[in-house]
């Protein structure tokens, strides 16, 4: 039997479909276009965009379990006349379709990675926690996990929910790439003075707890939150970027009020909470449950993520 990886040629995916392989197990996956080279041994299924009306027939054929990473992801500026809408069509019917066709198709498992954000945007959360998501990526994580459960209780297919925060490795994009670069660069950082708290999940980790999801028995019908269980201040996720960088941490101590302040005129709140808010993940069920503990270090996970960021700032 196949284990089918959806959004299998993004950041997670390809990471996730070679450690797969390298496990012996028997891996299909499911990309919207065939554009791009996928690891030796893997196959490959072309679906289209994700929606509830996605035909997954052919791809789910002999498939036992789903690893569904395909979503429509967080923007920090979505052009979309109807962002909620948008979000909704891939991620929770998006979601429900292929979940529905797993379940009458014989499928055992789908392992769903939602978000954190379901939880909230700020605070210490566990995965018992009322959610509070407050944007559109948020919330329709949070109802394609409703949909999920609902599947499960039907027709007794196995779901696992896996809410990671922000993922970091080779090849990451976004914020924590622009950050890497400007260190690279030299940029004096107004960031010296900031005290939050934040957990992260190196890609590698990552990779390795949704392997424990798809094989562990008692993950079935589980919500797992995941981390590297050491949550850093921005001020030190810096330097330790610059030390893995072997480059100095240009940083100036600037109080985090007055950057809120100023981050607020200027249209940049959204920025200037992942900086300087706190949000931290108990896995202490992750731990319990499954026994499973982060892989590598934050160290670790650091080193990695810079090797392909050159002294220029530039990808290799």
């Amino acid at each position: 039997m196949k284990t089918l990886v959806t959004g299998a040629t993004g950041f997670i995916g390809t990471a996730l479909l070679s450690r797969l392989l390298q496990e012996g197990l028997s891996v299909r996956a499911a990309s919207r276009r065939d554009v791009v080279t996928l690891p030796l041994g893997a196959e490959r299924v072309v679906v289209g965009d994700l929606s509830g009306n996605t035909d997954w027939r052919h791809a789910l054929a002999n498939v036992e379990t789903v690893v569904h990473l395909s979503a429509r992801v967080h923007m920090m500026r979505d052009a979309a006349a109807d962002p909620l809408s948008e979000y909704r069509q891939a991620n929770v019917e998006g979601t429900r379709n292929i979940a529905q066709q797993l379940a009458s198709a014989g499928g055992r498992r789908f392992v769903f990675l939602s978000s954190i954000k379901v939880n909230g945007e700020a605070g210490v959360f566990r995965e018992s926690d009322a959610p509070k998501p407050r944007d559109p990526y948020g919330v329709t994580k949070h109802e394609a996990e409703a949909c999920l459960r609902k599947i499960a209780a039907e027709t007794g297919l196995e779901v696992v929910i896996i809410r990671p925060p922000l993922v970091y490795g080779p090849g990451v994009g976004a914020n924590f790439g622009s950050l890497m670069r400007a260190v690279a660069f030299g940029v004096p950082l107004p960031l010296g003075a900031v005290h939050n708290r934040r957990s992260m999940v190196a890609l590698d980790n990552l990779v390795d707890f949704i392997l424990a999801c798809i094989k562990h028995p008692a993950a079935a019908n589980e919500t797992f939150l995941v981390s590297d269980d050491e949550d850093l201040s921005t001020t030190d996720l810096i330097r330790r970027v610059a030390r893995a960088m072997g480059r100095p941490a240009r940083l100036v101590p600037v109080p985090s009020t007055f950057l809120f302040g100023a981050a607020a005129l200027l249209g940049k709140r959204e920025i200037a909470r992942r900086l300087l808010g706190s949000l931290q993940a108990d896995i202490s069920k992750a731990r319990q449950v499954l026994g499973w503990h982060p892989r590598i270090s934050v160290d670790e996970g650091l080193r990695a993520a810079v090797a392909l960021v050159g002294s220029s700032g530039k990808s290799h």
